[in-house]
């Protein structure tokens, strides 16, 4: 398969609308996206052995399906200190992880004085430049791969991480206006005025960092609004091609959220929504959904994905923590009964490692040789 028919869709947008609504029990979509994952990926389904570290729970959003944010009134509103961060990376390193996941609130140093005194405490004004430090700090003393996920930024902050990582990210998670009105889910949340998030991903094809977004479903969005999510990401690699992966993530419901009592996305929709981001992404964009929000993890493998993302031995999932990981031996049964093979990968594709000059900075190509050997 040539380069440019890897980046080529197989649906279109007008095809993909008119989705809305299918029985996936009663179409062949699901088995259409199905062959599209084999072609391109086979029948090995991956997923990254990592860490999560919850590096600052302060941040200058509301979002209203949130609970990892924490108002800064809270004693639970804090950064956590070096030896912190440390001490998971270490732990998740002698069970075998590869990748340390930071995520973190986005710019809170702008809205909270409690967020900027913190920082100040720790040395640092800008939350990135922490975000660096602790970053180099993990690579340096474990040889676990940082994958960052900061929110919106500049090139000069993709540039000041690249070194220090070996992936970045940041959920699309959708394209509409329509959500930052009051009563919808990014009402009132700067950094979540889709064309930010979306220069966000242009300027890492810029920088040439393997990148990492997604989707959320079931927040309010129309099914037409997920589809222009979708090919917005696919615009944007067929410029660059550096987005290695998009996840779809469905909404789940939980105490102590403002959008407590909206209705979860079906498992039905999620199969759907799944099936249809295989067709309109690029064959070489891995396709991933968390297996700790699913339903029944076999069906997503019908459905066309052909990784399940990080899942951790170490720490819970600290955005949805009331759902648990599912042990990699369920992982490992749930993945064999669609007849495929589970493996564990690094942070960024394999892919990414055959342009090195472009997509990997040079003070992460010996971490990262080390780790390939690790990972073997």
């Amino acid at each position: 398969m040539d380069a440019k028919h890897q980046c080529e869709p197989t649906i279109s947008r007008d095809e993909a609308i008119a989705l809305d609504g299918v029985d996936v029990n009663d179409h062949d979509l699901m088995n259409r996206a199905a062959a599209v994952r084999d072609q391109h990926w086979g029948r090995r389904v991956t997923y990254s052995p990592k860490v999560f570290i919850p590096l600052t729970t302060y941040c200058r959003d509301t979002c209203g399906y949130c609970t990892f944010v924490q108002a800064p009134h809270k004693p639970s509103a804090r950064y956590l200190q070096p030896d912190e961060v440390l001490g998971i990376a270490e732990a998740g390193a002698r069970v075998g992880c590869m990748e340390a996941l930071f995520s973190l609130g986005e710019k809170p140093e702008l809205r909270h004085p409690e967020a900027q005194a913190d920082l100040a405490a720790l040395g640092y004004e800008h939350t990135i430049d922490y975000l660096r430090d602790m970053c180099e700090e993990v690579v340096t003393k474990t040889g676990l791969l940082p994958h960052a996920n900061p929110g919106t930024m500049t090139i000069d902050e993709l540039q000041q991480l690249k070194p220090v990582t070996g992936s970045m990210g940041i959920m699309v998670e959708n394209v509409s206006r329509r959500l930052l009105q009051k009563g919808m889910p990014h009402h009132a949340c700067p950094d979540k005025v889709p064309v930010q998030r979306l220069r966000t991903l242009e300027r890492a094809g810029e920088v040439g960092v393997p990148f990492t977004t997604g989707i959320l479903i079931g927040i309010g969005e129309k099914w037409e609004e997920r589809i222009d999510s979708l090919h917005a990401i696919q615009s944007i690699h067929e410029r660059y091609g550096h987005i290695q992966e998009v996840i779809v993530q469905n909404f789940r419901a939980k105490p102590g959220i403002a959008m407590a009592n909206h209705p979860e996305p079906s498992h039905a929709e999620m199969l759907r929504t799944l099936a249809v981001a295989r067709l309109i992404l690029s064959p070489q964009i891995s396709l991933q959904a968390p297996p700790n929000l699913a339903d029944e993890m076999t069906d997503y493998i019908y459905a066309g994905i052909n990784d399940w993302g990080g899942v951790s031995p170490v720490t819970q999932d600290h955005i949805n923590p009331e759902r648990a990981w599912p042990s990699i031996g369920r992982l490992r049964q749930a993945t064999a009964a669609a007849g495929c093979d589970l493996h564990p990968r690094l942070t960024l594709y394999p892919r990414f490692l055959q342009d090195p000059n472009r997509f990997i900075s040079p003070e992460m190509r010996e971490v990262i040789a080390e780790a390939r050997t690790r990972l073997k």
